[in-house]
């Protein structure tokens, strides 16, 4: 799965290979795929520094270049718009203890996948990059099991942002990595390093670079090395990336395949999202459509999808304000495998 497409919740951008039963990813316990080796604890977000909308660029005059972002969140604005698979009955209680600190408590029933208990905890520290953005953020999760997901993210100085991820398996170190990021005034570049172990001589390394070229046209590649007892590789792929005034259009080549997206905001209520992934290994072809639907006088989100495999998915979330209550409905069939699959949670706080 390291040389897979990208899944996220997305080695940098596929280091998570993305499930063939669903039409998109979730993490244990109902979180989400983030960047990385790692699944972010549910009710819980990552920190990201937003790409410019070219309209945005615009205004500050047309000789400055901005930042164009990070290489693993060309894709993203699209795979927003899908929605995340659901399955069984999820209790999700979340409680902020400090301006600071929060813990999240989650209980998941489930026929297919395992039940259990997951207790989380976020930490965001005191120095403020952004309106939007305090470091460190230190975040984590375990089950009842005794598996960790822990993650640390840190901002150096204004350029520089490292991270560091480490996951445990009933006790056992499974694995681990260390991003480090530099942001230019037009341009990006990332060194992640997965699993090292100096005694076998196996690990892998992940540079990204992506490159502003106009306000709206982004351009970037990504080289992957791979290194075990027996097997030596390395996977190259190269991504452009177009933002408009209310589209994204985004195009990854590379030796494991292809991946383009097309994200377009119809209006404040209505989002579309079209998704084609070719994988060259797996000699598998799919697209998908998606669309995201915001009713916020009726404090309702519907998520669907439809892809060519015949895998048909929807998702309802809704708000009962002024209660801090959140109740979501999710099904998914998948037509071809004569599947189906239906959740139910509610997430309080």
């Amino acid at each position: 799965p390291i040389l897979s497409p990208i899944s996220c919740e997305e080695v940098g951008s596929g280091v998570l290979a993305a499930s063939s039963v669903s039409p998109a990813p979730a993490a244990p316990g109902g979180g989400t795929v983030g960047p990385g080796l790692m699944s972010v604890p549910p009710g819980f977000t990552m920190p990201s520094v937003p790409t410019p909308s070219a309209s945005e660029q615009s205004a500050d005059g047309d000789s400055q270049i901005p930042n164009p972002g990070t290489y693993e969140e060309c894709h993203r604005k699209c795979k927003e718009v899908f929605p995340l698979q659901m399955e069984g009955v999820r209790l999700l209680v979340n409680k902020g203890l400090s301006n600071h600190f929060q813990v999240s408590h989650t209980i998941t029933l489930s026929t297919v996948a395992d039940s259990g208990y997951r207790f989380g905890a976020t930490y965001v520290g005191r120095k403020q990059t952004s309106p939007t953005e305090s470091f460190p953020v230190m975040v984590g999760d375990m089950d009842n099991t005794g598996s960790l997901n822990a993650q640390i993210i840190h901002q150096l100085t204004s350029a520089v942002r490292s991270k560091i991820a480490i996951q445990t398996q009933q006790h056992k170190f499974v694995n681990w990595q260390c991003d480090m990021e530099y942001r230019g005034a037009d341009f990006t570049s990332a060194v992640t390093l997965g699993n090292p172990d100096v005694l076998v001589g196996s690990g892998i390394l992940v540079t990204h670079y992506l490159q502003s070229i106009t306000p709206s046209l982004a351009l970037g590649g990504e080289l992957v090395y791979h290194r075990r007892p027996g097997e030596e590789g390395t996977v190259t792929s190269f991504l452009g990336r177009y933002t408009g005034d209310n589209y994204v259009a985004t195009l990854t080549l590379g030796g494991a395949g292809a991946h383009a997206t097309y994200y377009h905001k119809a209006n404040d209520q209505l989002q579309v999202g079209v998704e084609f992934e070719a994988n060259t290994r797996m000699q598998e072809t799919t697209t998908s459509l998606g669309y995201q639907l915001d009713l916020p006088k009726a404090n309702l989100l519907f998520k669907g999808t439809i892809d060519s495999n015949w895998v048909v998915g929807a998702t309802l979330e809704k708000k009962l304000l002024p209660l801090p209550l959140t109740l979501a409905l999710g099904a998914f069939l998948n037509h071809r495998k004569n599947k189906f699959q239906c959740g139910f949670g509610v997430t309080i706080g």
